[in-house]
């Protein structure tokens, strides 16, 4: 094992709490949907069983109606704002932990048919995911159920921190429409345990807690909640994680008997992607968001557009996407940006404002790869791995100087390094 393997390692086990991993300790001391699903990816390659466990806890808190939340509120901790105390979900959840009420990029089935395919131990595999393939289906049944109530192939989300992009600059404009009056008192942890300049503005967080408190006003009704909200866009990113997801899923449930749950997901990734086509732009040469509520495209440049290439995108869209990646390369240092760095709003310091994280290399890679566009992906591996060599495993980087920003000793970085370094061959990997 090499020594940045090792370092890898020993993060995840730094941050792993017995049945699910933090992200970081202090910054994030709870249990994160996405997060912890990429993260098993990483426990895959030392601890198989523990991979597992990871998906498990964290689905043995999705919510009746098939909702899988952002954050699991295993044990109290008053150094992160918002807490239980805020979101007040109550009766809305399963068990006695408190979660939250909004979700995250779906990306567990696209996890778990990944643990399938590359198991050592086939039986143990095999029984697992033949467990978390209803409740992964269940989520994505809610989703184009609730967030997509028109039937349109696309879901929307309701808020910034569904997308996992929290402050990107395609949320400015909707995010306007968000009236900051009437917004409780309350003191942010983040910037005690980061520094300030490298996270979301103030007037941002108003927003973000107005948008909570809304939601609890409305009981967290998910039936309500989509066309009651004055956010609420359509992430083509966000849209390519559920499509890929759901073609995962659906090759999974092939694989394991399951008839109904393989032609069910393969009816809405088909679906998701012609529904996608409406989202390019020619002029970009990218995707865009879209902005249910005034129905206009939002001309924002961001990473959400490159994101479409890990989900089977036709091949001209992804050459086109290939041929947008290597030009935002030639103005970065390191890939990818999560904005373009020729954008007057660029900021290579505040979060997904700019910075580079290693997660969306990860799957922004993986597309490029299955879609023949190998050097790109190989520019983007090696960059990831060259951050990790010269600033650690933090949180996310700066695309030009690779100074770490965020948290540090970062769970999912880690997992992405392992993921990096020890690639297995995969049978559904092929183009």
């Amino acid at each position: 094992m090499d020594d940045m393997t090792a370092r890898a390692q020993a993060i995840m086990r730094l941050n792993d709490r017995g049945a699910y991993t933090v992200p970081t300790s202090g910054l994030y001391p709870f249990q994160w949907n996405w997060d912890s699903c990429l993260s098993a990816l990483g426990f895959q390659h030392f601890d198989e069983a523990r991979a597992w466990t990871e998906i498990d806890t964290l689905f043995a808190h999705q919510w009746e109606d098939g909702m899988v939340p952002h954050i699991v509120f295993h044990r109290p901790d008053d150094g992160y704002f918002p807490g239980p105390d805020v979101w007040r979900t109550g009766c809305m959840t399963p068990t006695p932990t408190p979660t939250t009420g909004i979700t995250q990029p779906p990306v567990a089935g696209f996890c778990i048919r990944r643990l399938v395919d590359r198991a050592a131990d086939r039986a143990l595999a095999e029984t697992r995911a033949r467990a978390l393939l209803p409740q992964i289906h269940a989520w994505h049944k809610w989703f184009y159920r609730h967030r997509d109530p028109q039937g349109t192939g696309l879901v929307a989300i309701l808020h910034p921190w569904e997308s996992g992009r929290d402050n990107s600059i395609d949320w400015d404009a909707p995010l306007e429409r968000v009236s900051p009056e009437g917004v409780e008192p309350f003191t942010r942890k983040d910037t005690t345990h980061a520094d300030p300049a490298h996270r979301p503005t103030q007037g941002q967080y108003e927003r973000y807690i107005r948008l909570v408190q809304h939601f609890r006003d409305l009981d967290w009704d998910n039936a309500r909640l989509h066309d009651a909200s004055p956010f609420r866009v359509v992430d083509p990113g966000f849209n390519a994680i559920l499509v890929r997801s759901c073609t995962d899923l659906a090759a999974l449930a092939d694989d394991l008997g399951e008839a109904e749950i393989a032609a069910r997901s393969r009816e809405f990734a088909t679906r998701g992607l012609a529904a996608m086509e409406s989202l390019w732009s020619e002029a970009r040469g990218q995707y865009l968001c879209h902005d249910r509520a005034t129905g206009r495209a939002i001309d924002s440049p961001s990473i959400g557009g490159l994101l479409p290439v890990f989900a089977a995108i036709p091949a001209p869209r992804a050459a086109a996407l290939a041929a947008r990646i290597a030009h935002l390369g030639e103005g970065a240092e390191y890939m990818v940006p999560s904005h373009d760095p020729a954008a007057p709003e660029f900021d290579s310091l505040r979060y997904w404002r700019g910075p580079v994280w290693l997660i969306v290399n990860y799957m922004i890679a993986d597309g490029l790869a299955r879609a023949g566009h190998g050097v790109q992906a190989d520019r983007i591996v090696g960059d990831s791995l060259r951050l990790i060599r010269e600033s650690g495993f933090a949180e996310y980087y700066d695309t030009h100087t690779a100074e770490p920003c965020g948290g540090s000793t970062f769970t999912w970085t880690a997992a992405m390094v392992i993921e990096f370094l020890t690639p297995i061959s995969r049978p559904g990997d092929t183009a």
